[in-house]
């Protein structure tokens, strides 16, 4: 057997109860071939895959808090440190009842590739719990925050480890954390991004990740000599990203006709009235069901079915795993053009294969997604200087990273023999620049 699929072996032979966490890493090593057979021997030696694929450090806590009601509650923190070869850990926190070590994990293994992306100084890092916001008072919230920070504190810090939000983890969540690391440290520091503006936040940072995904995709339609106006936009999601994805799409001149929640979707073929969508999900905090109170001509359906619909580009915006084996067949029988991962791994191996095989352009979410880590290493600059940019400075920023990693990514996948495979392009790209720096600092 060679080096990596010797490494592979034992990662699943480990770690055989996470699959997530397996899922991303059988995704990047086996794009990874080319690169490791030209100096095998070299990494080997080295032991580049297997300080790759271990964290850091884990670290799992009890995170008690209490409700409304008065009773006390547990739920699971986690947060893992997976790789500082290039920076400080630097990676979201996501509250949502799916979240497991193995979750987590994959996140963090993920994270370092695009962190390494951006060309910002940042490592590879994740953190989360099971603790479901969704139903929960304001207070029960704060609680919530508050004692996850209490455990969180101890291993965080402006040059050690840099956690924002994720999914469940917005302005709200960020400043009853921040404001519980500031009581208990007694310091002021950049020790998470995502802030509110007031207190070191970074304009432009909510719309970063939506607006980055789109930057990446005209880019990409640029470079293949086709126009991204006028294009039909299937978008999965109504968070965050999905809705600046929507918005940026809108100003690029393109139709989005869906948007999901995880009751259902969307079909709105006159165009998604985005305006009423962040009514209902950034104001109301409600389900995507309501969109028809609003738009009675548009349809609504439970359960999946977003890329059912006919559309030249898909930007899955949602979580991982949502756009399967069935789907892509779909996509690409309704001629696609564009898969442009929005969420972090929604497209299943099976699927991306299938989809690159059909000839539509597929870009990975660790590099298309990469605009707001992006913009949180921008926030830790701003930080870092005392400073304050315009939106304008930011997102100009913001483009320029975006486009570049398109590049860069491009000619990776060309310089190995794969040209137009962003997945390996993209894994090719992160993964030279964190081993360069790992083996430089020695058996670390």
């Amino acid at each position: 057997m060679s080096y990596l699929s010797d490494v592979l072996a034992d990662v699943n032979r480990k770690y055989s109860y996470q699959p997530e966490f397996l899922q991303a890493v059988r995704e990047v090593l086996e794009t990874l071939e080319p690169v490791i057979l030209k100096n095998e021997d070299f990494y080997k030696k080295e032991a580049v895959l297997e300080r790759l694929v271990e964290p850091d450090r884990q670290i799992i806590f009890r995170v008690p808090w209490v409700d409304d009601a008065g009773n006390i509650r547990v739920n699971t923190g986690y947060r893992v440190q997976f790789n500082n070869s290039i920076g400080p850990y630097k990676g979201g926190i996501r509250f949502h009842p799916s979240v497991t070590l193995s979750v987590i994990k994959f996140l963090g293994f993920e994270q370092t590739f695009k962190n390494s992306l951006t060309g910002l100084p940042m490592g590879g890092g994740k953190g989360g719990s099971d603790f479901d916001p969704k139903g929960k008072s304001e207070r029960e919230i704060m609680s919530f925050c508050q004692s996850f920070m209490t455990e969180l504190y101890k291993y965080i810090g402006a040059d050690v480890d840099v956690p924002a939000g994720d999914i469940g983890v917005g302005a709200r969540e960020v400043g009853y954390m921040f404001g519980q690391f500031k009581r208990i440290k007694g310091s002021f520091e950049g020790v998470l991004t995502g802030k509110g503006l007031a207190y070191g936040g970074s304009l432009a940072r909510k719309e970063a990740t939506g607006y980055g995904l789109l930057y990446i995709t005209e880019e990409l339609f640029r470079c293949h000599g086709m126009s991204f106006a006028g294009r039909t936009v299937a978008i999965s999601g109504a968070g965050n990203v999905a809705i600046h994805a929507a918005e940026k799409a809108m100003q690029l001149g393109a139709l989005v006709v869906t948007m999901s929640d995880s009751n259902g979707w969307i079909y709105d073929p006159k165009g998604v009235d985005l305006a009423a969508v962040k009514e209902i999900k950034e104001v109301r905090r409600g389900r995507i069901s309501e969109y028809i109170e609003y738009r009675p001509s548009a349809e609504y359906h439970e359960g999946r079915g977003v890329w059912g619909v006919k559309c030249d580009v898909a930007l899955p915006c949602a979580t991982q795993n949502e756009l399967l084996l069935d789907d892509a067949r779909t996509l690409a029988a309704n001629g696609a053009l564009a898969v442009v991962e929005g969420a972090n791994m929604p497209t299943s191996i099976e699927a991306t294969k299938y989809l690159q095989e059909r000839g539509v352009l597929f870009v990975p979410g660790k590099a298309s997604n990469a605009g707001g880590v992006a913009v949180s290493g921008l926030e830790m600059s701003q930080n870092s200087g005392r400073l304050s940019w315009s939106f304008e400075e930011v997102d100009a920023k913001l483009k320029d990273i975006m486009v570049n990693i398109y590049h860069n990514i491009e000619a990776a996948a060309a310089k190995y023999g794969m040209e137009g495979n962003y997945v390996a392009g993209a894994n090719i790209t992160g993964f030279e620049k964190v081993v360069s720096a790992m083996t430089a600092h020695g058996a670390c």
